[in-house]
C-alpha cells in the first residue's frame, strides 16, 4: 500500500478529530450559557463534511490493509467519539506501518 493512503487517513484522524472537540466546545457554549446557535450550526456542518471525508479515507484504509468489518466499524465510530480517533489513529498507524511501501518499491522494515 502506498504511504499516502495511510497519511490521508492520518490527516482526516486528526482534523475529525479536533473539529469533534471544537464541537463539543460549542455545544456546551450554546447550552449552557445560551449563546452561539450559528456558530454550532456552521461548526456541525464543518464536521459532518469532514467526517464524510474521514469515512471514506478510512474505507480506503480498511480496504486495503483487508480488515474485517469489526475493526473497520470501530475505526469509523472513532471518528464520532471526543478524542477516540486520536488513540485509534495511533494504534491504526502503527499496524498498518509495516504494510507500506516505500516510494524504492521495497517493503518497509519493521
Amino acid at each position: 500500500m502506498k504511504q499516502s493512503v495511510l497519511t490521508r487517513y492520518r490527516v482526516m484522524a486528526y482534523v475529525t478529530a479536533v473539529m469533534l472537540l471544537v464541537l463539543c466546545a460549542a455545544m456546551v457554549v450554546k447550552y449552557g450559557f445560551d449563546k452561539g446557535q450559528d456558530l454550532t450550526l456552521v461548526i456541525s456542518q464543518i464536521h459532518g463534511v469532514l467526517y464524510i471525508i474521514y469515512v471514506i479515507f478510512a474505507f480506503d484504509l480498511g480496504n486495503k490493509a483487508k480488515w474485517g468489518l469489526p475493526k473497520l466499524g470501530w475505526v469509523l465510530l472513532a471518528g464520532t467519539i471526543p478524542t477516540a480517533a486520536f488513540f485509534v489513529e495511533r494504534n491504526v498507524t502503527r499496524e498498518v506501518a509495516p504494510l507500506v511501501v516505500p516510494a524504492d518499491g521495497e517493503p518497509a522494515q519493521a
